[in-house]
């Protein structure tokens, strides 16, 4: 919450308590009106409180104003509006007073305590290292990478987190899919696993084996191999995720592997504390876990009759492992073919003794890719699937990073690949960085200027309008960090570049003839490009200074 809003709330609550003695602090709300003849902010207190007081909501607004008026120094006036509304007409010092702010924060404007260091671990992506990273994983890594970014500008804990599954059938057939490429290389046909791999980056790995050591592996059988492949094409595929994620400008804290949790007997771990607790129990031979209890739609194989795990199992080890490292919240960004899985991941937190809030499920829905007015689809394996490394070297990180955090992440969307590539304003992306690229162009024109540090010859409507919104960023942060909604921020920077585009249309900011007033303008140029770089980076897009 902005100081401005502080300062009203806190008047409020003050006035209403002496009048009405306390009142729930938590129904004071304010808005800012989309029609400044309404006020430059206003609240609806007296309607919320007509069923509690028992008194026409005029009345109510009428005693309010008149408490205000004495003690609230920042307004300008104040008036009742339809049935009660009270609107708050501001100073003008009051109002560009957030020009002040934005400038002496600079980097930090935005930031904030309002996570209170609350310990977050965040997981995303975490996709099999088999292959190439597709639109879906793409839609993922933005997503899950804005998020933590937005949280942790909300003074969250956030730790981002990518789990690697590195064992497994999958793995199992990627060292076989290598194998047979090997031998082609040395024109040995080999039929492919039936769920093998055929993407170009088996047949580089194969190359690079081949190259580096000639026919080592001819003339052994798999059986031997199998470990070195395994290893090998492990390694070979998580690099190149690495620098496919990097180019998105996305980076992880921790990479957990899926096979650590065996060699470290968490998997036994997690398995005796459920069986300590009591929440396990053996059916023909298999060992089940007591999800029903917890409201899953039936209990869930653990162990299966021939001793090998269900793919729940070393998850649940998993998730026991990252609350054992003190985190208070785990947030999982899960693929739309995982919703079912929800259920039964939480009954396991809470049979394990947590709370089911201690884990949250964020589903992202598939992605629809268009070209030319048309969907075209992708399959991972047969090589003719489009990869985050094509979306890229086509349409750059910034525009497919800014798309995909532009819609909520449970909604299905159209990715148009055209759309994503223009270079006009109907391009939101490129929208808002020219509105950047603008600002720096401004400052930079008129660097012989100084900054004002007063401003009380900013009272232009569309300067009055601009610095409202600039006021409520670090507002927008939190909303968007406590809801995990990326889109929210997309849609703030949509309209900063809108509101700047129309100041700068009306407002003549380098005026030679009035250098007092070009100083004030450039103080609010600087302030909306120091919120249009910040906000962009909130979302992984880069703030160019020229286009």
């Amino acid at each position: 919450m902005n100081n401005i809003e502080k300062s009203l709330i806190s008047s409020i609550i003050n006035v209403c308590n002496n009048l009405y003695g306390e009142i729930d602090e938590s129904i004071v709300m304010i808005e800012i009106p989309k029609d400044t003849k309404n006020g430059d902010y206003s609240t609806n207190i007296a309607m919320r409180l007509t069923k509690q007081l028992r008194k026409n909501p005029r009345i109510i607004a009428e005693e309010i104003v008149n408490g205000l008026k004495e003690s609230l120094e920042s307004a300008e006036n104040i008036e009742i509006a339809g049935p009660g509304f009270i609107n708050f007409f501001m100073k003008s010092e009051v109002l560009s007073s957030v020009i002040t702010n934005i400038l002496k924060q600079d980097v930090n404007y935005g930031k904030s305590d309002f996570g209170k260091g609350v310990k977050y671990n965040i997981e995303y992506v975490s996709a099999n290292p088999t292959g190439d990273l597709h639109p879906g994983h793409a839609r993922g890594a933005a997503m899950g990478d804005s998020i933590s970014r937005l949280m942790s500008m909300a003074g969250y804990d956030v730790t981002r987190e990518y789990y690697v599954n590195d064992a497994g059938n999958q793995i199992d057939n990627l060292a076989k899919s290598i194998y047979v490429r090997y031998h082609a290389l040395f024109d040995i046909e080999m039929d492919m696993p039936e769920d093998g791999y055929f993407g170009k980056d088996i047949i580089k790995i194969a190359t690079d084996l081949k190259n580096e050591n000639n026919d080592k592996y001819l003339n052994k059988p798999f059986e031997e191999c199998f470990e070195e492949l395994k290893e090998l094409g492990i390694a070979a595929e998580l690099e190149k995720l690495k620098q496919d994620l990097k180019a998105y400008n996305v980076e992880f804290d921790v990479w957990t592997s899926e096979r650590s949790l065996y060699e470290q007997q968490m998997v036994e771990k997690a398995l005796t504390k459920l069986k300590e607790l009591d929440m396990t129990y053996e059916l023909d031979g298999a060992v089940w876990l007591k999800t029903t209890k917890f409201n899953d739609d039936k209990d869930r194989v653990l162990v299966k009759s021939d001793g090998s795990y269900t793919y729940l199992t070393p998850d649940i080890s998993y998730h026991l492992n990252k609350l054992d490292r003190g985190f208070d919240n785990l947030v999982d960004l899960f693929g739309a073919d995982h919703h079912g899985y929800i259920a039964r991941l939480k009954a396991a937190i809470q049979a394990l003794g947590y709370q089911p809030d201690k884990l949250d499920v964020d589903i992202i829905q598939m992605v629809r890719m268009v070209k030319d007015g048309e969907e075209f689809k992708m399959s991972k394996r047969t090589g003719k699937a489009i990869a985050l490394r094509d979306l890229i070297d086509e349409a750059g990180s910034d525009a497919v990073r800014y798309f995909f955090a532009s819609r909520a992440g449970d909604t299905q969307m159209d990715f148009d690949i055209d759309m994503a590539k223009k270079q006009t304003s109907e391009n939101p992306v490129y929208y808002a960085q020219y509105a950047h690229a603008r600002m720096c162009s401004i400052l930079s024109t008129a660097s012989e200027y100084e900054l004002a540090d007063n401003y009380d010859l900013i009272t232009n409507d569309k300067e009055i309008q601009l610095l409202k919104h600039l006021n409520e960023f670090t507002n927008v942060v939190n909303d968007c960090a406590k809801n995990r909604a990326p889109h929210k921020m997309c849609n703030y920077i949509k309209d900063l570049a809108g509101l700047f585009h129309s100041f700068y249309g009306e407002c003549h900011v380098i005026n030679k003839d009035n250098k007092e007033l070009t100083s004030q303008r450039l103080a609010l140029v600087k302030a909306s490009e120091i919120t249009m770089r910040n906000g962009l980076n909130s979302i992984g897009v880069s703030a160019p200074e020229k286009m």
